[in-house]
């Protein structure tokens, strides 16, 4: 699995991670979504070099152009509901992709021994064909990977797609280990905004941003 950590190149995408992480702008739920899309029209930026590209010819008042233009057929897929705002700005500017949903939850369950232990529950699932097309799948906040990974192995179900790009805001060292031990022989590119070192006891990021779905849309029981 490749991973690409855009936090360790200088970009505007610096200055809209900043205000998604400070205490103060995250009282505003509108700036705070609109920052997260646009975190996501830059990452699409990004994800978009490394696609396959095709010439097309293109008739202006004037005489014809060849433009190289995206091949690539795209699923662009999200967990749902903290990923939405991320999954819109990706949406904008591939305008064009297809779309899939999915619906993943932490709950907490017991091991063989009893022993309390994280799990993620997918249990809902909207997405189109994947067979042979380029699936990118986003989700803000990259934790433990377990939700990711659930998220992708779930997606599989509608076909194999002939890449993956994962998508996140920001992720971790133990989220990227976990999925190069569960997915890491796929072909698939990890692409993260920033990667913070550390996750606290009840596997949130930190230094993080706090809860993503719960700035997004407010907070729930």
């Amino acid at each position: 699995m490749k991973v690409i950590n855009l936090s360790e190149q200088n970009s505007l995408l610096n200055n809209y991670l900043r205000e998604i992480r400070d205490v103060t702008i995250q009282n505003d739920p509108l700036r705070f979504r609109r920052n997260i899309e646009r975190i996501g029209e830059v990452m699409a930026i990004e994800v978009s070099k490394a696609l396959a590209y095709t010439p097309i010819e293109v008739k202006t008042p004037l005489g014809t152009a060849e433009v190289n233009t995206v091949a690539d057929q795209i699923v662009l897929g999200t967990i749902m509901r903290a990923g939405l705002p991320l999954h819109q700005g990706f949406l904008n500017m591939f305008d064009r992709a297809e779309n899939a949903f999915l619906s993943a939850y932490r709950r907490m369950g017991r091991n063989a021994h009893g022993e309390q232990q994280l799990e993620i529950v997918a249990e809902y699932l909207a997405a189109p064909d994947l067979d042979g097309k380029t699936l990118i799948l986003v989700d803000p906040m990259l934790a433990t990977g377990m939700s990711m990974e659930v998220g992708y192995r779930a997606l599989l179900r509608n076909g194999k797609p002939k890449t993956t790009h994962l998508c996140c805001t920001i992720g971790t060292p133990q989220a990227i280990d976990y999925l190069e031990q569960t997915i890491g022989e796929e072909p698939v590119t990890l692409w993260c905004a920033a990667v913070d070192p550390i996750l606290n006891e009840k596997k949130y990021i930190v230094p993080g941003l706090g809860d993503a779905g719960d700035l997004c849309f407010g907070e729930k029981l």
